[in-house]
């Protein structure tokens, strides 16, 4: 199995309260040999068996989805996250990352293999009973059977737990499930269910329900986007289920979804991830060809502009991830566990949840600026079904509304720094406090780094103490209210964010220059425009939430200590950006692949 690893122990969260080195951080030029394999074999299967299909895709045949999954199986794809006890392939979550970043590039597929890979096959890896497992997984993962995932209702999209769906058992100890469940992926042809309902009353359950005891299909949904996936409502009328295919415990259901949704949203930041660096290359070559006023339209700086942020961004997301993947290997490689046992894989993830978070909330939103700019490049053509820039621009709208909206993360994010601050879990309060005191002290000269990406370094420890500021103001203006300010949230979910993505990414950056590493100055360029308009969008973000929460004032002093705390100085990121943008269409793609 690779490793990915030195990468030090730290709890989810933590780097907001303290510096991190370079050299701790995994990154992607960090790979190894295997990893590297099983992203070529990834990435051939979607350029050599999914796109030349994609129109039959989008036909609604649904035995070609069938016959992709199970090619997916032959080439080992399904079974990165399985033990090889099961059958699988038992590979770190590195290998889990690259493999979902690579067919990103294929949404309405990549939306089919998500279900059945990341939602029905890692909870019965995760929670699964030994006798579930050898039923169920071995089938899995040959594409013999296909699953699907049964959270959402028409009354319980975000509100999970207020399922209708209800389970009654019976003197047997079988269940019989009664309800609807709706927008179910694989929901018109998968075979075996991952179902969530309320047991004998309130206990939220989770079911493994096989569509042979008698789970009905509704009519196929007509979306804007993913025409390729089966999207259905799930019907139950007296289905009975068998004692033994509870999935965990009866009434801890939401430890199923919960833990299942950290695992989700950090592969679909992958895979939004990959999506962006595909597209970048479709940008780069249509601009390179396309020509105006006698000039290919790459050579004008408002295309230059857009290109290369859309290497600043997708280099940002790509950093985020990889690191938070170290991060999950990295605990589960140093917590004692049985091969076949999942718990030190759920530890990890429930440990990094909120890194989970940022990455399917930045890795969405990045990857709707780099379709929205792509289909920009292309003009009118963008516009039609000839190119697929249409294509990918609407099937990947509904990213910012899987695995949990994008609203709902947002409110998680500073939810969860908070609920472990108050635990003691997470320093967050006495560095909050200790901030307030420094700023009520006289001001300090920032020690000076001339190593590359210092004034990006002393920029980030910046952006840190305005987090930590917003964060303790918040608190005290609020206390155990706080849950009710969403709007405040936020603004402390996207200043984090920012705090996150810029420091992975000037890490990275760093780590590449010190390596010597090729287009490693490129990299740095990247970074430094991040951290320029990072700084901009804290600022702002900051401002509001003190102005949401002060006034007169008490309010012009917190402006005055931001003032003093956020001092970044401008760079010149037009030249920057069009370093980058040149070096992508001289590489036809994202130059960082």
């Amino acid at each position: 199995m690779p490793t990915t690893t030195e990468t030090p122990i730290v709890r989810g969260g933590e780097w907001l309260l303290q510096p991190a080195d370079a050299d701790s951080v995994f990154t992607p030029e960090r790979l190894t040999e295997e990893h590297r394999l099983i992203g070529r074999t990834a990435q051939e299967f979607v350029a050599n068996e999914i796109t030349p299909v994609i129109a039959k895709l989008e036909e609604k045949d649904w035995a070609l989805s069938r016959t992709l999954v199970q090619r997916g199986g032959d080439l080992g794809l399904l079974g990165v996250d399985v033990p090889e006890a099961y059958g699988g392939v038992g590979l770190d979550k590195v290998s889990s990352l690259v493999v979902s970043a690579r067919l990103g590039g294929s949404a309405s597929f990549g939306a089919t293999f998500g279900a059945h890979a990341n939602l029905t096959i890692v909870p019965l890896v995760l929670f699964g009973t030994e006798a579930q497992k050898q039923k169920y997984l071995p089938k899995l993962l040959s594409g013999e059977i296909i699953g699907a995932y049964g959270l959402s209702e028409t009354g319980s999209g975000s509100d999970a737990l207020g399922a209708r769906t209800r389970a009654t058992k019976q003197a047997d100890g079988s269940w019989v499930l009664n309800g609807e469940k709706m927008w179910i992926t694989n929901g018109g042809f998968a075979d075996l269910f991952v179902i969530f309902a309320k047991a004998d009353g309130d206990q939220f359950t989770a079911f493994l329900v096989e569509r042979g005891w008698g789970v009905k299909s509704g009519k196929e949904e007509h979306k804007m986007g993913l025409h390729g996936s089966s999207t259905t409502a799930l019907i139950f009328q007296d289905v009975k289920v068998p004692a033994e295919n509870v999935l965990g415990e009866v009434g801890k259901g939401h430890k199923v979804a919960f833990n299942v949704l950290n695992f989700a949203r950090f592969k679909l930041g992958a895979m939004c991830g990959g999506g962006a660096a595909m597209a970048m290359g479709e940008s780069a070559k249509y601009a390179a060809s396309r020509r105006q006023f006698n000039a290919p339209i790459a050579s004008f700086g408002a295309i230059k502009h857009k290109l290369g942020e859309m290497v600043v961004r997708t280099y940002a997301i790509e950093s985020l991830l990889y690191r938070t993947a170290g991060l999950v290997d990295a605990r589960i490689d140093a917590t004692p566990h049985d091969p076949t046992d999942g718990s030190a894989a759920l530890a990890a993830f429930e440990e990094y949840a909120v890194e989970a978070s940022i990455a399917k909330v930045a890795g969405s939103e990045a990857l709707n600026y780099v379709l929205d700019e792509n289909i920009q490049i292309h003009g009118g053509n963008g516009f039609v079904h000839d190119y697929p820039a249409e294509r990918h621009y609407r099937d990947a709208r509904v990213n910012r509304i899987f695995e949990g909206t994008n609203e709902i993360n947002r409110l998680l994010i500073p939810g969860m720094l908070i609920r472990r601050a108050v635990k003691g879990d997470l320093p967050l309060i006495p560095a909050a406090k200790a901030l307030q005191e420094e700023l009520m002290g006289p001001p300090s000269m920032p020690a000076t780094d001339e190593a590359v990406l210092g004034d990006e370094l002393r920029a980030l420890e910046a952006f840190k103490k305005t987090a930590l500021m917003v964060f303790g103001v918040a608190m005290q203006t609020y206390g155990a209210k706080l849950t009710d300010e969403q709007e405040v949230l936020m603004h402390l979910a996207d200043i984090t964010i920012d705090v996150f993505s810029a420091e992975s990414a000037v890490l990275r950056a760093r780590a590449a220059s010190d390596r010597k590493i090729t287009r490693a100055d490129l990299q740095v360029d990247a970074a430094r425009v991040f951290v320029n308009d990072a700084a901009l969008r804290i600022d702002a973000s900051a401002r509001q939430a003190l102005a949401a929460m002060s006034d007169g004032d008490t309010l012009r002093t917190m402006l005055s200590a931001l003032r003093r705390l956020l001092k970044v100085t401008p760079i010149n990121t037009v030249a920057l950006r069009r370093r980058l943008a040149d070096e992508t269409v001289t590489c036809g793609g994202y130059p960082f692949a």
